[in-house]
């Protein structure tokens, strides 16, 4: 993951509401880590009746900050998971037992996967980063283009598979909750068999057919430049793509030489998360007829430029 935008700023108390957008109220969730930056953004919508996207990670005390932020003349109608990472997720059932109030989502953990992605999983290939959480489901699953509706509100459910196969984005109006799609604080992870990159370059291109004001993520402060941003996620990947292809051409390598070899300057502690990226580089490079595993194509595999 490559940090690109300043982080000094954004510190807010785990816990305490704050209105960040008109009828649009931030929580952040007592979970900061190198993945997680200060921790996972939820957010409450509306002013009557509310809808909570992204409940968070299974935290009482966060719980009680969201029910506690709706005060006693609004009720929660409608909880809306972005995907189903730990840090995201498990939440959303206590949530709805306190509430009755349903939860919306793409799917289970491995809704929207891709086809190479299911058959490294059938083969074995573990995901890595934040944790799946594999025991989530739903009550009602979006499909793209899905549109949700309160007295005040009104959000449209995006599938951007990439981060992983179930990832939604809410659009609200203009302003896009973009989960860990695209975040300021650092590059989305795609971790293979869970994230899958040519996936995450369409969601990309398929957000920059539309006009944003800004984006609030899963984690970290609201992108006041949401095209800019995502014009550098894309470059940001091409120029990961021909650094990759670069040193292949010199000699075949796994996905744990390329980023030793690549990702210098990267803290050791998020180096495991690099692997995976590059990981992803590679399964979309072999799909594409770039470069082809020597052997089998699993996560230990060499690879070679194909000639």
């Amino acid at each position: 993951m490559s940090r690109s935008q300043a982080k000094d700023g954004f510190n807010p108390k785990p816990g305490l509401p704050e209105t960040i957008a008109p009828g649009v109220t931030r929580i952040l969730a007592p979970n900061p880590s190198p993945m997680t930056f200060r921790g996972t953004n939820t957010y409450l919508i509306g002013e009557d009746a509310l809808a909570v996207i992204d409940p968070g990670p299974a935290s009482e005390a966060h719980l009680s900050a969201i029910l506690s932020a709706c005060g006693p003349r609004r009720r929660i109608s409608h909880i809306l998971v972005t995907h189903s990472h730990l840090d995201h997720s498990p939440l959303a059932a206590q949530l709805r037992a306190k509430t009755g109030a349903p939860v919306f989502a793409f799917g289970t953990a491995d809704a929207g996967r891709s086809a190479i992605m299911q058959d490294l999983a059938a083969r074995g290939l573990a995901g890595g980063g934040e944790g799946i959480d594999q025991a989530f489901d739903c009550d009602h699953r979006l499909a793209d283009g899905a549109m949700l509706t309160g007295p005040d509100w009104q959000l449209e459910a995006i599938h951007t598979p990439g981060h992983i196969g179930n990832h939604l984005c809410f659009a609200l109006g203009d302003i896009l909750f973009s989960g860990d799609h695209v975040m300021g604080w650092a590059s989305s992870l795609v971790s293979p068999p869970d994230g899958d990159l040519t996936d995450f370059m369409l969601s990309c291109h398929k957000l920059q057919q539309r006009e944003w004001s800004q984006f609030l993520p899963g984690h970290g402060a609201p992108i006041l430049d949401p095209h800019d941003r995502l014009d550098w996620l894309i470059t940001h990947r091409r120029q990961r793509e021909t650094a990759i292809l670069d040193r292949l051409r010199e000699a075949p390598c796994t996905a744990a030489d390329l980023t030793l070899a690549i990702y210098t300057d990267t803290p050791a502690a998020l180096l495991p998360a690099a692997e995976r990226n590059v990981l992803s580089h590679l399964v979309d490079l072999t799909q594409r007829g770039a470069v082809h595993p020597i052997n089998e194509l699993s996560e230990t595999a060499t690879f070679a430029i194909k000639s």
